[in-house]
Parts: structure tokens; sequence; C-alpha cells
């Protein structure tokens, strides 16, 4: 077969070669409908996207967004991932998380498509030292690699862990996993200062006995969940493995092998590019570590991805299935090596059988349905994702310099800075949330007071006294809750009335707004009848801004001689006689439901 020449393909040659300046003028054109007058730059500007930590998403990215080279995969400086052939051979390494000693789930994942355990060891009720050979009861050790969750049981756990290895017979170098030491991390969740130095044991242990096994862990999931943004998250893990460095090179470990010992823990979230480009960009900084030590071959990052716990719901969990699909999927892309994918009714508790499927599923059909893992950096050469990466990098490298300018990561902890700086970022992100401008599917956004709640046997209590732990539906829950325990304590839900005013074109679209708005803080919405019949103390008029001209203090004074305590009204704030407040998209939220709920009885 003859290939057929270029020049008998000519494709886009026939068109004229568009220009950003042309694409600005378009967007800018279609800016002057809305009556947003601005120009060139100016209207690009307009369409962008403000992130955290200073950073912007724009609207286009063209061949002029350079960025770094990122090198090949396998290669310094690792952005585009540690190993030439993709995370690991098959896909990653699906690690499931489990917080009980019941060996019968933890042998059904690994029969299921789990590629490794992570035990987290606690008190009791959880998984102790004492029973943590209970929990492995029929796990082939040489097979299963085991990842270690301890906190400050760290050391026993480690050495028990050792010993089932001896035990059963599984040679030092078929041992596979971690031992999970990070005193930092465990710091950052108590509260409770711990010596960097007893890194050092393990580590040695590990380099001498153990090439399987890793020492340490470095878990930034503490100062994800206390709500710090992606570049917080790795400043954090970037200045708490340089204080490990430090400590295992100081004990007499070489360069390459103290970096060896470290595997780091991030989290992944439904911003999927947001998620793909922390990955590369750890490994970035990881690499640039690796770089000053004097080791640049050796700085390939090894990471385990974990679904995020603060985009978790209570109310509406089967929307975390969606959530932590997105999440998988960004994991695997931004490469990382091993991925946990949380249970959707995590938050809820001890998961069931049917979660704990659902979960292992959602690796397996990225991995075996999807082929994600048969394309190495899938991201990789996407402008937007490649700029992100660089930007994201930046930010991260600047508070991690931050954080040394003020002693290292234990003295930036203890001295309240780290903390301070995470709240503030949470701060203004709990704004967005009251405002519902990041909207929470189930919970600030088309929530659902009917459904029947999911119950699950409470899960052992995870560390606390340090960094708070925070969720993105916690200040709808509490809402919710006021207006649950009213209903068991009265019968029914508190009630407002929704007043339409005009024929269905003028009223659908803020009738539609306001019910939803109002269900989100566990306020029934009635819409039938007249307010007299409808058992509510407070009413909301949902019409045009045209019919609230002509119609809007008629009816606010209609609905105050009926009984109505508090009038709204759904749109912006006007010069309307008997309108109390008003709800309208970008109002605070929260604060408007919460008052209410105050109003109509409902005990806090």
């Amino acid at each position: 077969m003859t290939a057929m020449p270029d020049d008998e393909l000519p494709l886009a040659a026939d068109f004229p070669e568009p220009t950003h300046e042309q694409w600005q003028r378009l967007a800018a054109g279609v800016l002057r409908k809305s009556g947003r007058d601005l120009t060139g730059a100016e209207a690009e500007r307009a369409l962008s996207t403000a992130l955290e930590d200073g950073l912007e998403a724009r609207p286009l990215y063209t061949a002029r967004d350079t960025a770094p080279d990122p090198g090949l995969p396998g290669f310094a400086p690792f952005v585009r991932g540690a190993r030439a052939e993709g995370s690991t051979l098959g896909g990653w390494d699906v690690r499931r998380r489990h917080t009980v000693a019941d060996p019968g789930a933890v042998l059904d994942d690994l029969e299921n498509g789990a590629t490794s355990l992570w035990l987290c060891v606690g008190e009791s009720a959880g998984i102790t030292v004492a029973n943590l050979d209970r929990a492995l009861d029929g796990v082939h050790l040489d097979l299963a690699p085991v990842v270690l969750d301890a906190g400050p049981r760290t050391a026993r756990a480690a050495r028990r862990l050792l010993a089932l290895y001896e035990e059963r017979g599984v040679a030092a170098g078929a041992a596979r996993g971690n031992l999970g030491a990070d005193p930092l991390g465990d710091e950052a969740r108590t509260g409770e200062p711990r010596d960097t130095a007893s890194v050092t044991e393990p580590a040695l242990l590990c380099a001498d006995r153990y090439p399987g096994l890793r020492a340490l862990t470095v878990d930034a999931m503490p100062y994800h969940e206390a709500g710090g943004s992606a570049a917080q998250e790795l400043g954090c893990s970037l200045a708490t493995a340089v204080a490990y460095l430090r400590e295992l090179t100081g004990a007499g470990l070489g360069v390459e092998q103290a970096l060896a010992q470290v595997e780091f823990r991030y989290a992944a979230t439904a911003d999927q590019f947001l998620t793909v480009a922390k990955l590369r960009a750890a490994r970035r900084l990881w690499a640039r570590v690796a770089e000053v030590c004097g080791a640049p071959g050796a700085g390939a990052q090894r990471q385990h991805a974990v679904t995020s716990p603060v985009m978790m719901t209570r109310r509406d969990p089967w929307v975390n299935m969606l959530r932590t699909t997105i999440a998988a999927l960004a994991a695997g892309v931004g490469g990382a090596d091993a991925v946990t994918v949380l249970p959707f009714d995590h938050a809820l508790g001890l998961p069931d059988a049917f979660a704990r499927r659902i979960a292992r599923n959602t690796s397996t059909i990225l991995i075996e349905e999807s082929h994600l893992a048969r394309v190495i950096d899938p991201a990789g050469g996407s402008w937007y994702v490649e700029r992100l990466t660089d930007e994201l990098a930046h930010a991260a490298w600047r508070f991690f310099q931050e954080i040394e300018r003020a002693g290292g990561q234990a003295a930036a902890l203890r001295s309240g800075m780290v903390g301070e700086r995470l709240a503030g970022t949470w701060s203004a992100r709990r704004a967005k949330l009251d405002e519902r401008r990041e909207p929470v599917t189930g919970v600030s956004e088309f929530p659902h007071l009917a459904e029947k709640p999911v119950v699950r046997d409470p899960a052992p209590a995870p560390p606390s006294g340090g960094l708070p732990q925070v969720r993105r539906d916690e200040a709808f829950e509490a809402l919710r809750a006021r207006s649950d325990a009213h209903l068991a304590a009265t019968g029914a839900r508190p009630r407002i009335h929704l007043a339409a005013l005009g024929p269905a074109a003028a009223h659908t679209a803020r009738l539609t707004f306001a019910a939803n708005l109002f269900q989100a803080g566990g306020i029934e919405p009635v819409t039938d009848g007249a307010f007299e019949d409808s058992g509510a103390r407070e009413a909301c008029l949902c019409s045009s801004d045209t019919l609230y001209e002509e119609q809007a203090e008629a009816a606010a004074a209609r609905l105050r001689d009926a009984g109505a305590g508090h009038v709204f009204l759904a749109g912006r704030p006007g010069p309307y006689k008997g309108v109390d407040s008003y709800v309208f998209t970008g109002c605070d939220a929260v604060s408007a439901l919460s008052a209410a709920l105050d109003r109509m009885g409902v005990s806090r």
C-alpha cells in the first residue's frame, strides 16, 4: 500500500490561522451582550476562575503558555511519573483502608481487587497492636503489602508486624509496604509534640534488613483535612520530609538511602485538574530537594493518593460515589503509585460490604475497563495542566520556604503558624460554601428532605486535639440536623410558603431557586394553596423583576395580613416595602437559613 503524500491532505491549510487577539475580541462581543463592555485582555480576565494560592484558571491556553520541560517519565524531575512504564505495570496499587480487626473484610478486599492493605492502628475499638495478627489472619504477607498508620504506637506496631513476618516464614526480602513512622503528621493531628528522631530506628532497620519496606510516611492529609489549599498541603509535606531527611542523614544513612525510606500521602479531590497538577508538582518539588541534596537520580517520589474526606457528605451519601470516581481518575492520571478510594459511606461510620465493593471496583473499572493505566502521564502536553503544575509548584515552594524560615515544620506547627494559615484558607473557602458559590450536590444544591437516612455502625474515633478536621457540608449539615430534631420533636419540619406571582414563565425559575435554597436548610417549601393553609410562619415572594415592581409590595402586605412574620423576596435587594430580606444567587445562604430557623423556633 502506497502512503499518501502529505500535500494531498491539507486539512486546515485552507483556513486562515486564528490568533489569540481574535479570540479575545469574540469573547468581548459575548460579554458585551450581557452588559459588560470589556476589551482584549480584560475580557479574558473576566472569564477566568480564581483558585486558591493566588492562582487562576484562564478560559484559553495556547502554546505560548509555556512551562519548564517536564522531562521524560522515569527521569528527573519526574513530573511525568516516577517510572518509565507508568505508575505500576497493570495499574496502580489498589490500597484498602481498614480501621477494625475484621479478617473477613480484609480477605474479601484482597480476593476482589485490592492489592495492598492500609491498617489504622488505634484504641481498643479498632485495630490494636495486640490484635494486629487477627486483622491479618489468613493474609499471605509475602504477597500483600501492608502499610501501618499507628501514630504514637508506631514503634510497637512495627515490631509486631516484623514479628509476624518472621513467625509466618516471610523472608525479609519479600516483605513489602511501609511501617508508617510520621511523628510530625501525628503531632499535626493530636497537638502533642513528637520527637522526629523516632524515625531513625525503623529507617535504619529497613535499610539494613528489609529492602522492600519503607519506614516513613509523610502524610499530608492532616493539612488537607484542616482546610488547607493544594500549595499548603504540598509545602507542609515537603517541610516534613526535609525534617526527616535531616534526621536520617544525621543518623548515618546516605542521601539516596534516606530518600528511599520516604513515601508521601496526598488527598485526591473531585477538582480533577488541580489534583493532577498537585501530584505532578509534588514529584517535581521532591526531585528538586533530591537534586539540592546531591542525589538527583534518587528523587522519584513514591505517592499514595486518598480520596478526600473533606468532600464526603453525610446527606445524600450516594453522590460520594461520583466524587470519589472523579478523584480516583485524577489520582491515576496524576501518576499516583497507590490509590485508596474511601467508601461512599465513610463520613457515616464503618462501611458495609456494598460500600467496600464499590470503592474497590472504582479503581478496577478505571484500570481494567477504562484502560487508564495504559497511558503514561495522559495529561502531559496539555498547556493548561503543564502551566497549572508549574504555577502550583512555585506556590508550594514559597510556602515551604516560609515554613523553613519559621524554623521548620515542627516549629511552624508549635508556633501556630501552620494552623493560622490553614484556618485563613478555610475561612475564605467556607464563605464560598456558605454563599453556594461552591455548590455541594445533595447538600447545598438539590437537597432531598425526604431521603431515608443511611445508618452505619460507628467507626473508631480518629486522633484529635491538633489541627481541626473540616468538611464541606458542615454548615448545612448543622442546619439539617436542627430540622431533623424539630421533626422528631413536633412531627413536622419547619415550613415556608412560596408565593408565586404571575404566570409560570415569570415565577418558575425563582420558585425553583427558593425551594432548593430553603430545603438546603431543612425548611420545607409549600407552594400550593394560601399562606393560611400552609402551616408556615414565613413566606417568600417568587417572580420576575418586572412583576416585583408591580406587585411585590401589595403581595407582601397581603402575606403580613395573613400572619406571615417574615417575608423574603427571591431576587436582588430592591426598594420594596414590606419585604424583610432577600435571597439570591451569591447571598449568604447559611446566615439567612440559620436566622430563619431561629425565628421559627427551631432550637440549635
